[in-house]
C-alpha cells in the first residue's frame, strides 16, 4: 500500500481539515478559496511573505507557515498552481500595511497564476522567482529547473 485515498476529488480538502485539525496552534486553514495561513498574523513590522504550489510536495508549502517563516501558503490541486484567487485571498487576509513578497516556484503555471494574483490585490507587492534547484536544467525527461528544492 503506497497511501490512503477516500476519494480522489477530496485529497486536498481532506488534507487541509486534517492539517488544518492537528496544527490549530500554529495555523488555520481557510477553504474556498484554499489557503492556509498563521493563527495569529504576523508582526505589522514586517513583510507579509506568501508562497504556494500544487499539492504532492508535502510539507512544502504549508508546513512553512509559521513564526519567522511564511505568512500564509496556497495550495493548489496535486501537481497544478493554485489560482490566483488564492493568492488574492491569502493576501487579503495576511496584508498588515508592509507590503506582499510572492515566492514563485519556476512552474509556468504558479508564475502565471502567482503574477495574475499580485495583479488583483491593491497592496504593494514583489515577486521572487525561485529557478534553483537540482533538476538537470537540459533533459528530455524534465521541464527544466522548477524551483522547489532552491524555494526550501
Amino acid at each position: 500500500m503506497k497511501k490512503f485515498v477516500n476519494n480522489v476529488d477530496n485529497i486536498l480538502s481532506e488534507s487541509l481539515a486534517g492539517f488544518g485539525k492537528a496544527h490549530p496552534d500554529l495555523i488555520r486553514v481557510n477553504f474556498s478559496p484554499d489557503y492556509i495561513c498563521r493563527a495569529r498574523k504576523g508582526s505589522a513590522e514586517k513583510v507579509s511573505l506568501i508562497s504556494g504550489g500544487g499539492s504532492g510536495h508535502e510539507p512544502l508549502h504549508g508546513g512553512f507557515v509559521g513564526f519567522g517563516m511564511l505568512d500564509a501558503a496556497c495550495p493548489g490541486q496535486v501537481f497544478s498552481a493554485p489560482t490566483p484567487d488564492q493568492m488574492a485571498a491569502a493576501a487579503d487576509e495576511v496584508h498588515n500595511g508592509k507590503g506582499i513578497l510572492f515566492i514563485i516556484k519556476n512552474y509556468s503555471g504558479d508564475i502565471m497564476n502567482f503574477e495574475m494574483g499580485a495583479d488583483m490585490i491593491e497592496h504593494e507587492n514583489q515577486t521572487v522567482l525561485v529557478n534553483d534547484d537540482v533538476a538537470v536544467e537540459d533533459s528530455t525527461f524534465t521541464t527544466g529547473r522548477r524551483g522547489v528544492a532552491g524555494t526550501m
